[in-house]
This record gives structure tokens, sequence and C-alpha cells, in this order.
């Protein structure tokens, strides 16, 4: 099957959702409900999956990027959580997505002597051996000269000596969409812009879900033996859909990060730090440097989460106090704040930074499955646990899950494009940097994309204020990953939207036009994306202003 998310894919969906009845029905287009979705298909299993927004739209783009078991989760003894989630790091790196998902190595500060190295040191060492942890380098013991000639822009005395440690970093949104388009290519209908409405049942027997095409406003049903929701930090609102009895609750908590240029910090590796509550990461990205995170409850509205100047000021402080050259709110190029779906386990309504990062998976009515909690590493177990219990009376025997062996789309043949990355940036007349970059985005997939300026050399060219993209590149998000707007394009597909400290402003004159082209907007339809992109960003900008949530989503919401 096919893994081109273009506007042909879509209109075929669309009838194949009116039209077939469904093993599965998937709700929810994050990692979990795409990493169900392709659970399901590759069990040969027919499959849809609806997502009422974009793929990663929600927490699954808003991440701190990473890939790792939690070393902190180490110190509270969930040893159970840590293990799963280093398997689940090691198959990410080696087998399933080598293109998206890359290692990198951190500094752990010790500022006491002797006793912190020896319980760090403890730490790390069973971080670096359980769960098949071996796929990246061991641990090292750092002396404090040893530590600096890593992290020149430490003050030295904020540290006595340090230990680096190695974990893996990934896109996010893009490895969530690539899950999509391999459900895709394994069978499974997957559509965004549409959105459930209403869950159906004859006599108590699950029947399918209304659905709404948000694009067009049409509804139709979608028939479905079951119904899977993979709904984050919408699970509540997913769930009463069927008015099932909760079988848990999900509390939602904010994490907000940075982003500063990467000439900022003389930095040959990522730091993580203790805070008060938790742990802070500086993380290289790119041209950047990520800085995150908070861990704050949100009692608003899940569609808006939004960043304060606290929770900047807050990131900030933290990060300066052990830093020579302090950094200041001008240095800030990019902010994106993201809910993390917590189970509520009866805690404190003040602190969330105690709850679980466990998952659920429940039945709360016949036929109707929810998966909940959980973190971005183990989206493949938590996909196949809620799998293998829909499928349980299906009426037929139905595969184990298949997914710890199945490649993600553009893995397969990546390293291979890797290893003569030269040869293919001089036949495609690009820097070998930008071809090294196009391999981490896209892995194998890139020869579609090169194939694409073979044909139009114009798409070659860098994005007006966005030079580090090609235009090849929103063409391609358009044509291939089911991109329908700007905000599509900017902010998941590429991260220009936190890359640079316009959002993309002086790009997207450009993007509008190279995305209406393929999308066959008119005038009218150009001005109402461009017009509707502006307002998004000039209200995060202003929220930013805002000292608490509750003024922050006044001004998000205002703008």
């Amino acid at each position: 099957m096919s893994a081109k998310l273009d506007r042909a894919y879509r209109d075929a969906a669309l009838r194949a959702l009116a039209e077939t009845e469904f093993d599965v029905l998937v709700v929810g287009g994050g990692v979990v409900g795409a990493g169900a979705a392709l659970d399901a298909a590759s069990r040969g299993l027919s499959v849809a999956l609806v997502e009422a927004r974009d793929w990663a739209a929600g927490t699954s783009s808003r991440s701190s990027k990473l890939v790792h078991g939690g070393l902190r989760y180490l110190e509270q003894r969930d040893f159970a959580l840590v293990r799963e989630a280093l398997k689940e790091r090691g198959l990410l790196l080696n087998r399933l997505a080598p293109h998206l998902v890359r290692p990198v190595p951190f500094l752990y500060p010790l500022t006491h002597r002797v006793w912190e190295r020896a319980y760090v040191g403890a730490g790390v060492l069973l971080y670096d051996s359980i769960g098949g942890a071996r796929a990246l380098p061991m641990h090292r013991h750092l002396s404090r000269r040893g530590a600096l000639d890593l992290a020149p822009a430490l003050r030295p005395d904020a540290l006595t000596g340090a230990v680096r440690y190695y974990d893996a970093q990934v896109d996010d949104a893009r490895l969530t969409m690539m899950l999509a388009r391999t459900a895709a290519q394994h069978g499974a209908t997957v559509l965004t812009r549409v959105e459930a409405a209403e869950v159906l049942r004859d006599r108590g027997r699950l029947t399918g879900v209304r659905v709404r095409d948000l694009l067009s406003g049409g509804e139709q049903v979608a028939h479905a033996r079951r119904v899977i929701s993979a709904a984050g930090v919408w699970t509540d609102e997913v769930r009463a859909l069927d008015h099932a009895k909760a079988p848990f609750h999900v509390r939602m908590s904010k994490g907000v990060h940075v982003l500063v240029p990467r000439d900022r910090l003389r930095l040959d590796v990522g730091l993580i730090t203790r805070t008060e509550k938790s742990v802070l990461f500086v993380i290289p990205w790119d041209r950047h440097w990520i800085i995150g995170t908070t861990d704050t409850p949100w009692d608003h509205d899940p569609d808006h989460p939004v960043a304060t100047g606290a929770d900047v000021d807050y990131l900030l402080a933290h990060v300066n106090a052990v830093l020579r050259e302090p950094l200041t709110a001008d240095d800030v190029v990019g902010v994106y704040a993201g809910l993390r779906p917590l189970l509520d386990a009866g805690v404190a309504s003040g602190d969330t930074t105690k709850l679980s990062r466990e998952h659920a998976v429940a039945e709360p009515a016949p036929g109707f499955f929810v998966v909940a909690g959980g973190k971005y590493t183990t989206y493949r177990v938590m996909a196949a646990d809620v799998v293998d219990a829909a499928v349980k009376g299906l009426g037929r025997a139905v595969a184990p899950s298949l997914t710890r062996h199945l490649p993600i789309h553009g893995a397969v043949g990546f390293r291979e494009l890797w290893t003569t990355r030269d040869t293919l940036a001089a036949r495609a007349g690009l820097p070998v940097a930008t071809v090294e970059r196009l391999l981490g985005r896209y892995g194998s997939a890139v020869t579609d994309l090169l194939a694409m300026i073979d044909r139009d050399p114009r798409l070659a060219a860098p994005l007006t204020g966005a030079g580090d993209y090609l235009a090849a590149e929103v063409v391609y998000a358009v044509t291939h990953e089911g991109a329908l707007d700007l905000d599509d394009v900017l902010s998941r597909r590429t991260r220009i939207a936190i890359e640079y400290p316009d959002r993309g402003r002086a790009a997207v004159d450009q993007v509008a036009d190279l995305v209406g082209e393929h999308l066959g907007w008119e005038l009218s339809d150009r001005r109402a994306a461009l017009d509707a992109y502006d307002e998004r960003t000039r209200a995060e900008l202003a929220a930013l202003t805002a000292r608490d949530d509750a003024s922050a989503v006044t001004r998000l919401v205002a703008g």
C-alpha cells in the first residue's frame, strides 16, 4: 500500500471510512494512536485511524524530544518503567527508527564530593545495564577539569566533577507522522481533520462511530467492531462519547521548553541538573539548545496549552544557576508548551511531579477500549497492550504484536544511504551537510524528496526567512506527509515555528504559495490561512507576557 498521504489519498480514505466495517477504529493521532493503528494493521486487521487536528498536534509534538528510560525514575524506584523504556530506546535506535532517533551525550554535574559520586554512579551504572541498555556507550566519571573541557559554559564552582552518560533524541512530531504513514502502508485508513462525534450502539453492541470531516463539515458513520481511544489529554472527552463510566481519570501537567541559539552555550554535551522538584535538561537540537522542562498542573482547556513569562523565567533561572554567562529572555528564540496525560493516582492537586508515568488499558464499555498515561518512549508497548485487549472476542485468531520487528517508514536503507551521502549530495547538487540533515529527517524516503528536486530544481532553494529548510520540504509535507495547512508545515513537518524568533512569519508567504499550489487553494483560501497563522502566533506571543496560566489563556483566546 502507498504511504503517500496526499489529497487523492484523503479522498479515497473518506470513501473507505464510509464503505468499510473495520475490525478496529482508533481515535487519536498522537504517537500512541498512530502506534496502535500500525500494530493492529500489521496483525492483518482492518483499521481506521481518525484525528481531529493533525498528527501529533497535541502532546506528541511538544515533548522534550528524548527517547529515554528516565534517569530520575530510578530514584523513585520505578525500575520496571525504566527497564521497559530502555528496551524500547534500543529498538528505536537500532531497528525501528535509526533515521529519526540518535544518541546524545549528557553531563550530570556533581555538587558534593565522594558520596554523591558513589550514589549517582551506582544509579547511572544501573541505567546503563538494565533492559538491554547497552545500545549506547557506557557512562564515564569525570573530574571537574574533565567536565569543564566538555562544558566550558559551566561555572567552575557549580560542580565538583560529573558523570557523562548517553540517552537518545527524536523529532517527536516526525516520528508520529511516520508511524501514521507506516500504518497506511500496511493497509490502515488514516485521516486527520476528522473528529469522532459519537460512539454508536445497537441494543448495547458497538457498531461504530459517527465522525465529522472538519474540512467539509460532512458527517458519516464509520462502522467498526472495536473502538480504541488513544486521546491523551482528551481521554475523558472521548470516553464521554460512549457515556461510559470512567475506569480512571487523566490529570494534565504542563511542560514548557525554550530554545536558545547553539552558539550561546559552549557545550559539547547536553546537561541534566536537579531542580527542587525534578530535573532540568539542556538538549542539543540542530542549531539550538532546548531547555526544559516545567511540571505544573494544568486546569484549563487541553486545546490551548500556553507558556507564560513566569515559565520562561523559571527555566532561565535554573539553568543560569550553573552557567558562567547567564542567559536572558533576549536569548530565547522559541518557546513551546505541552500537556502530559498522567494517570490520576489521588496525589495532592498541586503536585503532578509525583504522578506515575505508567500507562493503563481498560474497557469501560463493551467493545470500547481506552489507553492512557505512559511515556513517549514506550508508545509501542502501550499500543500493543491496547490492541491485545481489543482483539479478544473478535471471533478469530489474531497474531501477536509484530511491531518490535517492523521498521518505520524511512528506516530500511537509511544506513546504506548515509554511507554514500557524499555521492548523494553530488548527484543532487546539494551541500553534504544539507543531505545529512535531510537523511536525519526523512531517512531513505529522502530519495522521493530528491526526485522532486530533480524534476523541479527550484525546489532546492532554501526558504526565505527559514534558510535551514528547502522549498522541497514544504511541497513534500503536502504531497506525502498529509499536511493540510500552514501550521501543519511550520510547526510539525518542519520546526520553523519554534526555531525562528518570528515563528516563521518571514517564510510564511512563500510557504503559503507552495502549500496552496498543491492543495488547490483559491486566493481567499490563501488569505484566510495566512490570517489564521498570523493571529495564532501573535496570540501566543501575547500570552508570554502573562504571569499565570489563567491570564495567558485569556490572552491566547482573545488573540
